[in-house]
């Protein structure tokens, strides 16, 4: 059972203030209950009320202010109290003794187990025996009710606490996850680029005697790649350092061409189609799509020796089936034990697509198909 609503913020401000502050508070609006009848009843016998009696209301109202730290005793001081008060005939009657139930409240709120449900027992216990069977009923009935409060009090504030706990650990496991995503981006930034430059390095002084406008093609390449990974890279530390929290840059099936496009030049021509009508896919099947091809074109680069590869879109009823193929040797990155395939297998499965990847059908090389569903 959780507070509602309404009642959450009051509670808040209410748990916020001084405990002392509320404690003396407490004990004057209980002084000023238990003196009021002294005020607003004529005494029967004439003359003034019995002044044992302004004396014991004063007593038990004072104890409430250490009820935090002795919350049996102060609940046993008011119970005698209770109990003197009729010792002394000349008084008013007291409907309700407000410091017993206060105390009570506390005693269920803050006591261990067997403290509280002996302070229980004793409470309505005693009034069972000092009082009329009417009186003794409603006063066992509003006991325990006071007690119930307490215990329900307790439950509340433990949930609460229970969910601010669960609130934190969620927030924690959801940055962890978001950091594990920007560190598998950045490897995926680093590993494309980083292959790109090395194989257009050895590249160019092959090319540099014979073939001048292929080497300077090549140092362009080297060029090129470098700074487009610069830039994602200065992009995501930017982002990072903002208040909202990590997040990363979210490259989108736009930018495909562009990164096709980067890795031709690297002794592999590599092409770029798209058939049937374009759908939507969401946020993060795109984001899954675009480091997926990144991998498969940076496993070309370094493992397939191939001359010729191609990336291609093909939608069909809102579906999209990317397939990246070369006609290489094969990819030991992307193979069965290899890393590539792994990392493309996480990021395919976190967005329920299919993936499938193996050696082509139709001839020699290495094929990587990713299913991905239409967005809902």
């Amino acid at each position: 059972m959780s507070a509602s609503p309404v009642l959450q913020p009051l509670s808040r401000r209410l748990r916020a203030l001084p405990a002392a502050g509320v404690d003396v508070a407490l004990a004057v609006g209980v002084a000023v209950a238990g003196l009021w009848p002294f005020f607003s009843r004529v005494n029967p016998a004439g003359g003034p009320w019995h002044t044992w009696g302004v004396v014991v209301v004063l007593a038990a109202a004072a104890v409430l202010g250490w009820r935090r730290r002795f919350p049996v005793a102060v609940l046993l001081c008011g119970l005698v109290g209770a109990w003197a008060y009729d010792f002394a005939g000349n008084v008013p009657a007291q409907p309700v003794w407000y410091g017993v139930l206060i105390a009570l409240y506390t005693v269920a709120v803050r006591s261990a187990p067997w403290p509280r449900v002996a302070a229980l027992v004793v409470t309505v216990g005693g009034s069972l025996l000092t009082a009329s069977s009417e009186t003794a009923l409603r006063s066992g009935i509003l006991f325990v009710a006071v007690y119930a409060i307490g215990r329900v009090a307790v439950a509340s504030r433990e949930r609460a606490e229970w969910l601010e706990r669960e609130r934190l650990a969620e927030a924690a496991r959801a940055a962890d996850r978001e950091r594990a995503r920007i560190a598998r981006d950045m490897h995926d930034i680093l590993s494309h680029a980083v292959s790109l430059m090395v194989v257009q390095a050895e590249a160019g002084p092959v090319a540099l005697p014979g073939d001048p406008a292929r080497a300077e093609a090549a140092f362009d390449a080297i060029a090129s790649s470098g700074r487009d990974a610069m830039a994602q890279l200065r992009r995501m530390l930017t982002v990072l350092k903002t208040d909202d929290g990590p997040h990363a840059p979210q490259p989108t099936l736009a930018d495909l061409p562009r990164l096709v496009s980067g890795a031709s030049g690297a002794g592999t021509d590599f092409t770029f189609s798209v058939s049937g009508e374009p759908g939507e896919l969401t946020p993060d099947a795109e984001v899954a799509a675009y480091r997926i091809t990144q991998e498969a074109l940076t496993n070309i680069v370094k493992h397939a020796d191939a001359r010729h590869a191609g990336v291609r879109l093909d939608w069909q009823d809102g579906t999209l089936t990317l397939e990246i193929t070369d006609d290489g040797r094969g990819t030991p990155g992307t193979g069965t034990g290899g890393h590539g395939l792994i990392g493309i297998r996480e990021r395919a499965t976190a967005c329920g697509a299919e993936v499938t990847a193996g050696p082509r059908p139709d001839g020699p090389g290495f094929r990587v198909r990713v299913r991905f569903g239409a967005r809902a």
